[in-house]
């Protein structure tokens, strides 16, 4: 079938042979061998079918075929199902995928959907651990879990390198489009990132308690390791947040600073024009006895009137900044 990526057997942390989805005779669980399957976006038939291999609960199964759901660890007698956020850069946006888990005496299934990297690397590298992989079911689901995770740095670096080239063009004002509205973009693919880290560190603390199936406490520091990365992963997407928030602030300070910059001059201009305007209105009055109507020189000592009142107006603006 298209969707079943790999189906294998493992014994004592090597790789025996690759199993038929199909057979319900190879998908029987039996003692010291651990079933891993890797699906991608399977059909609903396909689910139905491992349901009927291992007793998946079924609103496990409904949430692994619908996907969409919010990262979480549910606990269905003794089968445990993660759900986990998967993020990968689409041009210069992060797109969000999910991958679940269910876990299982004796089975691992992933189920991926939407954007995300295979998992293929995390089978090489455990099949390449033997002495690692022996330890069963929760040592796949930490490297499972490690690998979403790690998935998360490069994604964080990259939207920090974003942030700090934001800042700076904003503060020299360099930016070449509207930076509202790049600002905006990364403010969604910060909250995107947080939906998906922030409820790991408590799916981790879950798994590590005493009273969760399958997962043996031999394994607690390997996830205790994950649950570091996530909320080293969480304090940075809290910081980018914040200097993003900064960001704003700054560019809504400038523009400010920039309109009273331009309402000053416009400002200064306006009072050196009311001079002249106030002088000509005046004689531009249809009045017959003004004074200087009949002064040979009135018109030339009123334009040298007007000219030094604009000129002192000039230098005062210009010495307090306006101009």
């Amino acid at each position: 079938m298209a969707t079943v990526v790999n189906c294998a057997a493992y014994e004592n942390g090597r790789r025996v042979t690759d199993l038929d989805i199909n057979d319900p005779e190879q998908m029987k669980p039996r003692a010291g061998r651990v079933i891993w399957i890797g699906l991608h976006e399977p059909t609903q038939d396909v689910l139905i079918k491992l349901q009927g291999y291992f007793g998946l609960h079924d609103l496990a199964v409904e949430d692994a075929y619908r996907a969409h759901q919010r990262p979480k660890l549910e606990v269905y007698g003794e089968t445990l199902f993660v759900v986990m956020k998967t993020g990968q850069f689409v041009g210069e946006h992060v797109a969000m995928g999910e991958t679940c888990f269910f876990i299982g005496k004796g089975y691992v299934i992933s189920v991926r959907h939407g954007p995300s990297m295979g998992y293929a690397d995390v089978r090489a590298r455990c099949e390449n651990a033997p002495e690692k992989l022996k330890k069963g079911e929760d040592f796949i689901v930490y490297a499972l879990m490690d690998f979403i995770v790690d998935r998360y740095f490069p994604i964080i670096d990259h939207l920090e390198e974003l942030v700090e080239d934001l800042e700076e063009r904003v503060f020299s004002g360099t930016e070449e489009r509207d930076a509202l509205e790049e600002i905006a973009e990364l403010r969604r693919d910060l909250l995107e990132m947080r939906h998906a880290v922030a409820p790991l560190p408590e799916i981790c603390q879950r798994l590590m308690r005493y009273d969760v199936p399958i997962i043996d406490a031999n394994t607690h520091p390997y996830f205790r390791d994950v649950f570091d990365h996530s909320h080293i992963l969480l304090e940075r997407i809290d910081a980018l947040r914040e200097m993003v928030k900064t960001v704003v602030e700054s560019k809504m300070l400038l523009n400010a600073m920039k309109q009273n910059e331009v309402m000053k001059k416009l400002a200064a201009w306006a009072a050196m024009l009311a001079v002249p305007t106030a002088v000509t209105g005046i004689y531009g009055m249809n009045f017959v006895h003004m004074p200087e109507l009949d002064w040979t020189y009135g018109f030339y000592a009123t334009m040298v009137f007007i000219a030094i009142i604009c000129a002192g107006l000039y230098w005062r603006f210009r010495k307090a900044g306006w101009l």
